[in-house]
């Protein structure tokens, strides 16, 4: 059924109270004319006309035109009372001025009754309207809510009033003791604990599960999933309850839980003194600025308020799209420069540096592409290297206060080329730091990102929305994954501890196998492994099947921050080091890369 505009719903109530508040007083005069004394026919129609004039004022004052009734409760009732009592009394008052005669109360009270009476069942009709004839029509979802605190309450009633969700709550689960059998509106009551999640969906034939439990720890929303794991039941989560208080979004924006939400970890809190301290009111470089780190290092600098960031990064278009989309959110107190430059070339990036004279910059442009750098070595040791050893140079002779860059797991005991160059290139990082340096440089490792345009995440959600089937390399494939956001307010935190020559190691949480990985996207796709499958292709090249953040010589096991890991590696010697570089440019031997990086 359509929606009745607003317009169109103002101009119905005005007409009912018109045609109520008029038969009201009319009739109250027909029940009381045996008592009247000398009341004409030219006194009600005045009594009508202030009656009738007064009403809709005061309606319109306590906003009986503009409400939803059809979700009436109390405070609806309360103002229609009001409404009905304040236009009663302005028109008894305003008839006996102008008359001089003696308002006659008996009249003025049934009126007054009538009006409640029937403006309240008016409002009421739409309710019962909408509950026995509008929600019985719509076809909607059967959904068990996880959690009956506030926020389950809140989502619960929010799905009874609104048929545009098309979910029926039909019960609520929560693992609170004194929850169990209670009563969240006249319909949905808790029926069990979690874990007996998968026999009541049995049971009530249940087609939707909504998480609604906001301070659930990213660990038992793996375990929920786990149990949720059912063939046919989609499982979503409602928004935080602060964003929904606060109103900036509303209870019912649903959102699918997916795999960045099974894999991303409790929020770490920063210490946000040291970093805005770094940051605010000063000029910050980010390179390799449009990619899926530089951008999100971008984001989160924001946040501390900078002068201005410089956006430097070799794909115009990359750097087009993070240009616009910052200024538009926080061009009004930040400057955004962007900047099209390839760290290759020393001379443009000692140009830029000298112009511009960045506090710190955060070096994330690299290739990372570890089978895509076994075809392209040379280009892996020009950008990772020579790239990195050029814009450390340049930062240096500028005399930039933080030098940071963005590192990789893979620099571990490297067996490819793109890890070796990322060693290498932090190797590069650490020779710069001497006694007479004004900059202090550090490197941030970590394992992959989840939403990374490198990410296998992508290619697997391509892969089940054509049907099939996901291609794993091997079975024993495991890997770390951190989210984007998560790996960037990290980075931000190491470079405020930096003191110059560290390598600082992310905590990356447990290992994931890809398998899985694959198999948890196949069900939060709504399919069934059996439907789509699961091949294995090979191992590619330069890959392995386990990634290390540190090897047995580099651990200190105490952290430095929280999920904050110092690494003891430490390389001076930069004559040998350059003159490594200058051979391996001129000469590109894999086996000699390797071995160097192994050191």
């Amino acid at each position: 059924m359509a929606r009745i505009s607003a317009k169109l719903r103002f101009l119905i109530l005005i007409i009912i109270d018109s045609l109520i508040v008029t038969f009201s007083i009319f009739l109250g005069y027909s029940i009381l004319e045996p008592y009247f004394k000398g009341y004409s026919i030219d006194l009600l129609i005045l009594s009508s006309i202030i009656l009738l004039i007064s009403h809709h004022i005061f309606a319109y004052a306590f906003n009986l035109y503009h409400r939803a009734w059809e979700y009436a409760s109390v405070s609806e009732l309360m103002s229609i009372v009001k409404a009905v009592t304040s236009s009663i009394i302005v028109t008894a008052i305003l008839v006996a001025l102008i008359t001089r005669e003696s308002p006659f109360l008996r009249l003025y009270f049934i009126t007054w009754m009538m009006h409640l009476l029937l403006i309240g069942g008016s409002r009421l009709f739409w309710r019962v309207y909408r509950k026995y004839y509008i929600d019985n029509t719509i076809e909607k979802t059967p959904t068990l809510v996880v959690g009956a605190g506030q926020g389950g309450s809140m989502l619960i009633r929010q799905m009874l009033r609104s048929h545009d969700m098309r979910m029926q709550p039909v019960l609520a689960v929560d693992d609170n003791k004194n929850k169990q059998k209670m009563t969240i509106t006249e319909r949905v009551k808790v029926q069990g604990y979690i874990e007996d999640i998968p026999e009541l969906v049995k049971k009530f034939d249940i087609k939707k599960i909504i998480i609604a439990i906001p301070t659930l720890s990213k660990k038992r929303l793996n375990e929920i999933n786990e149990i949720c794991n059912i063939e046919g039941v989609e499982l979503f989560k409602m928004p935080n309850i602060e964003d929904v208080l606060s109103g900036e979004i509303e209870v019912n924006q649903l959102k699918k839980v997916d795999v960045e939400d099974l894999l991303g970890r409790d929020p770490v809190e920063l210490d946000m003194a040291s970093i805005a301290k770094e940051l605010t009111n000063k000029t910050i470089l980010v390179t390799g600025a449009g990619g899926s780190i530089g951008s999100e290092i971008c984001r989160q600098v924001c946040k501390f308020k900078p002068e201005r960031i410089v956006l430097l990064g070799h794909g115009e278009n990359s750097i087009y799209l993070i240009y616009q989309e910052l200024n538009i959110t926080f061009g009004e107190s930040i400057e955004f420069i962007p900047v099209i430059a390839d760290v290759q070339n020393k001379e443009r990036l000692l140009e830029i540096m000298q112009k511009y004279k960045p506090y710190a910059v955060y070096h994330a442009a690299a290739h990372k592409h570890v089978p895509l750098m076994e075809y392209n070595p040379i280009e892996a040791v020009k950008n990772n290297i020579l790239g990195t050893k050029n814009t450390a140079e340049s930062a240096k002779e500028t005399e930039v206060r933080k030098f940071v860059m963005i590192s990789t797991d893979k620099a571990v005991n490297p067996p490819n080329v793109m890890g070796a160059t990322k060693r290498v290139a932090e190797m590069v990082i650490q020779s710069m730091n001497d006694i007479n340096c004004n900059t202090s440089f550090v490197a941030v490792r970590f394992g992959n990102v989840l939403g990374s345009r490198g990410s296998v995440i992508p290619l697997f959600k391509k892969q089940i929305e054509a049907g099939g089937p996901v291609t794993v390399t091997h079975p024993e494939m495991t890997r770390y994954f951190m989210t984007i956001p998560e790996s960037s307010r990290l980075v931000l935190q190491a470079g405020a501890l930096a003191q110059g020559g560290e390598v600082f190691v992310l905590d990356m949480g447990e290992p994931v196998k890809i398998v899985g990985l694959a198999k948890n996207l196949i069900y939060l796709s709504g399919k069934k492994e059996e439907d789509i499958g699961i091949e294995f292709s090979g191992i590619r090249p330069g890959e392995k099947l386990f990634e290390e953040l540190l090897n047995e010589n580099e651990i200190h096991s105490e952290q430095v921050y929280e999920k904050i890991y110092r690494g003891k590696v430490n390389y001076k010697d930069q004559h040998e080091l350059y003159n490594f570089i200058t051979e391996i440019v001129n000469d590109f031997n894999k086996e000699k890369l390797i071995n160097f990086a192994n050191k």
